[in-house]
């Protein structure tokens, strides 16, 4: 979940993603295409074209008629998340893709991007043929699932080490932990981010947390060990947030997936880099942001490796372009490489910002094709 502390900043960098959202929406066909979905969002409305849609896979296509960012959600039984779309800017149009079986479902607009939403049921009928009948989509899910179980194998290595750290009061090695734990979580974050609330638990920012709920997590920690300088409180923060991360990961890898999660996976991760990494807004207090570019450019690219074989047969033009264009992200960020790691946010100029920007919004263009071609 991501909050506009830099609204200026990420209407910014994300005007390109706009037009590419349009694209999708135009040039998306087959089924996902023939059930389109208007959603009308405001500050205090959510107005869903339909109640009730049949199985299979669909977009909707979400507004933002309002004055606050805001975000949509199509929610299954306890707050599973089965797709949104974040960021949306007022004055913006952007496209989801999503896969659903017959069953009850509810949709959420949220202005603000925080708290449970404005919500409405959805109902799903009919007979649902999953997108995983076919053996190349099949495959890619499972190649995919192999990846989200590397990383997040490590992630719990790390993030125990991190917590070690704080508990013992380290404060040195525990910001040197700080960045290394989360490229792990950042790299398989579209994944985690489907189970309600312990995405937020785990990485809201102060400003995502709402009114009268507790504020965990690895932010929380961040602002203590380079703002407050004093850790010695945090034993019970880095006992929660080891928790926490085991549970995900746990579900993480046993979970189910659709093959149109992890095409809108590998954009969701671009659109993280566009509106909080480029504007400083993810590590606010260490600024060791470029660590998650990076994880967040990786987790997008193993997703679509995944789905290279399904893109090859459909959409070959596509593939070259994605190949170029991950290439040149890969390029313009490796610019700022500081021995294992990278340069902090704070070193770098408008210019280098823009650059890296520049490429990132080249690369989303032709990453929001992927799950219309995979939808078909």
């Amino acid at each position: 979940m991501r909050t506009p502390i830099a609204a200026a900043a990420a209407a910014l960098a994300l005007a390109g993603l706009a037009a590419c959202s349009s694209e999708t929406s135009s040039g998306a066909d087959g089924d996902a295409a023939d059930k389109k979905i208007t959603v009308a969002a405001t500050d205090t409305e959510c107005a869903v074209g339909t109640a009730e849609l049949p199985a299979g896979t669909s977009t909707f296509t979400v507004t933002n008629n309002g004055s606050k960012v805001t975000e949509f959600y199509v929610y299954a039984a306890g707050d599973r998340v089965m797709g949104e779309v974040e960021n949306i800017v007022p004055g913006l149009t952007r496209d989801m893709v999503v896969e659903l079986p017959p069953g009850l479902y509810e949709t959420a607009c949220k202005p603000g991007m925080i708290g449970k939403g404005i919500r409405n049921p959805l109902k799903v009928t009919g007979e649902h043929r999953p997108l995983t009948q076919d053996a190349q989509l099949a495959a890619a899910v499972a190649g995919y699932k192999r990846y989200v179980k590397s990383q997040s194998d490590t992630l719990l290595v790390k993030t125990k080490e991190f917590a070690e750290a704080v508990k013992a009061g380290d404060i040195d090695k525990a910001k040197r932990l700080f960045p290394v734990a989360r490229t792990y979580w950042e790299r398989i974050e579209p994944v985690a981010e489907i189970f309600g609330d312990l995405d937020p638990a785990i990485d809201a920012r102060e400003n995502d947390v709402a009114e009268g709920e507790e504020w965990t997590g690895f932010h929380r920690i961040e602002k203590d060990l380079w703002v407050d300088k004093d850790i010695s409180g945090d034993g019970p923060l880095a006992d929660k947030l080891m928790t926490d991360v085991t549970t995900i990961v746990e579900k993480a890898n046993a979970t189910e997936l659709s093959p149109v999660q992890l095409a809108n996976g590998a954009k969701e991760l671009l659109d993280e880099v566009a509106t909080g990494k480029i504007t400083g807004e993810e590590d606010r207090y260490s600024h060791t942001d470029l660590w998650d570019f990076d994880a967040n450019l990786q987790g997008s690219k193993a997703a679509v490796q995944a789905l290279r074989p399904v893109l090859e047969e459909r959409a070959p033009d596509l593939v070259k372009t994605l190949d170029a264009k991950f290439a040149a992200a890969e390029q313009a960020l490796e610019r700022h490489r500081s021995g294992d790691g990278w340069r902090l946010h704070t070193e770098l100029s408008k210019d280098d910002l823009r650059l890296l920007s520049d490429a990132i919004n080249a690369l989303a263009e032709p990453i929001s094709k992927v799950a219309a071609v995979v939808a078909k």
